[in-house]
């Protein structure tokens, strides 16, 4: 079950928020409830990645690239994930999500969720994702104009790039299957 009670309390917790650079990284406090554990009682995998999801809809406000998507009537869509998990997160521990825009490219803008509990890594969750318009994908450039941003990309560090590359091929190989009719 999706975690609604705790993106309402992130969602009513930026009402009235100053707005952050497209580049700052954004932060959510949040706590491990019995509901996101699994039978080895640490946090669930996939928790974590609707986790994130809260952390990446608090920076979508925060920075405005959510409502600068509202105006072209796109939404926010994962194409892929990657996990790393470090250490354990347990009942009733606090944790921070810090969340922030690694980079974009024509079509792709790659997020980082940083899970940190006591100053420790405890795992990272990075998306590839796009937002989409009535006519597809929106051009990420066409939604940083919105935000008056004209700086380039960053750079992508070498391991977003190759989970770039990862996710490329492997929707190749989907494509290839369903033309074949496997």
């Amino acid at each position: 079950m999706f975690p609604w009670l705790r993106l309402l309390r992130v969602g009513l917790g930026v009402v009235g928020a100053s707005k952050v650079d497209l580049l700052a990284t954004t932060r959510v406090r949040l706590r491990v409830w019995p509901n996101d554990l699994d039978f080895n009682l640490h946090v669930n995998n996939g928790r974590y990645l609707a986790l994130a999801d809260i952390g990446r809809m608090h920076w979508f406000v925060r920075t405005g690239m959510l409502a600068a998507a509202r105006r072209y009537k796109a939404y926010p869509v994962v194409g892929d994930a990657i996990a790393k998990f470090r250490r354990d997160l347990r009942a009733f521990q606090s944790f921070e999500i810090y969340s922030r825009l690694i980079g974009w490219d024509h079509k792709w803008g790659f997020l980082e969720h940083r899970f940190v509990r006591g100053g420790r890594v405890i795992g990272v969750v990075a998306i590839r994702g796009v937002f989409k318009g009535p006519e597809g994908p929106l051009d990420p450039g066409t939604l940083l104009e919105g935000l008056s941003h004209a700086a380039d990309s960053p750079e992508l560090p070498a391991w977003a790039n190759r989970f770039h590359e990862g996710s490329e091929l492997l929707s190749e190989v989907l494509r290839e299957e369903e033309r074949s009719g496997q």
